[in-house]
């Protein structure tokens, strides 16, 4: 199957590169500089679209501007139209809940997509081990570590690529199950296993913060449920990171 994947170069769009191929799969990375597979093209004006997804039968789109997906979107379901080509999605667990400006293009990015009539499937998909890994690593030099109360369902990386492997090899589904992660930390729990791995000895903190967002973590609205779908921990994500 040829496949192309928006957001290749991207944190979730490598290993999702390398799932694909290592599953026999023909895949081009859109992108707006020439490379090794790369289909050139500019998902803000839409230049190339149409080349790059001559032949695709599969798009997965994982590429974010953290300010104008939907633009985005909206440009790559116009090019889109007429191919008969597959779009998989990747939204996040909460969008719809959070008053936060790049949850609500998520969402109004996946409605745009039910709406196109392009055959589509949609995952929400919990936060990344490695996102709350970059929150307490830039607190690695401070006296104490400051998280806000509230709970976490982490998920690791590869996992959520091996399941849009998945996605790819069947049926355009509309909007399918949440993906998270094995287990509900509180943050404070996922410091204290974050110092334990670094050799870190300092007290934690809770800090109260305003905001919809903060409430949404604390009310752990950014959560789907367990049993997640993913089995790596975050302390297992923590000891192969070393």
């Amino acid at each position: 199957m040829t496949i192309l994947v928006t957001g290749g170069t991207g944190r979730l769009g490598r290993p999702t590169v390398d799932a694909l191929r290592a599953h026999g799969h023909t895949v081009r990375v859109l992108s707006r500089r020439p490379g090794p597979d790369h289909a050139v093209a500019d998902l803000a004006t839409g230049a190339g679209l149409a080349a790059a997804l001559d032949g695709v039968e599969t798009v997965v789109h994982l590429a974010t501007s953290r300010s104008k997906d939907i633009g985005q979107t909206r440009m790559l379901l116009t090019a889109m139209a007429d191919t008969g080509a597959h779009l998989v999605f990747v939204s996040i667990v909460g969008v719809d809940e959070v008053p936060f400006a790049y949850y609500r293009d998520k969402v109004a990015s996946e409605q745009a997509i039910a709406a196109s009539g392009i055959a589509h499937t949609i995952i929400r998909v919990t936060q990344f081990h490695g996102f709350v890994e970059e929150l307490l690593d830039a607190q690695r030099r401070s006296p104490v570590t400051l998280v806000v109360p509230g709970v976490a369902q982490t998920v690791h990386i590869p996992e959520v690529a091996e399941r849009l492997v998945e996605l790819v090899e069947t049926r355009p589904a509309g909007r399918v199950a949440d993906f998270g992660g094995p287990e509900l930390l509180t943050l404070r729990e996922h410091a204290a296993q974050w110092q334990a791995a670094r050799g870190i000895r300092r007290p934690v903190w809770s800090l109260r913060l305003p905001g919809g967002f903060a409430r949404a973590v604390r009310e752990g609205r950014l959560t789907s449920g367990l049993p997640g779908a993913g089995r790596v921990t975050f302390r297992e994500y923590l000891a192969r990171e070393r």
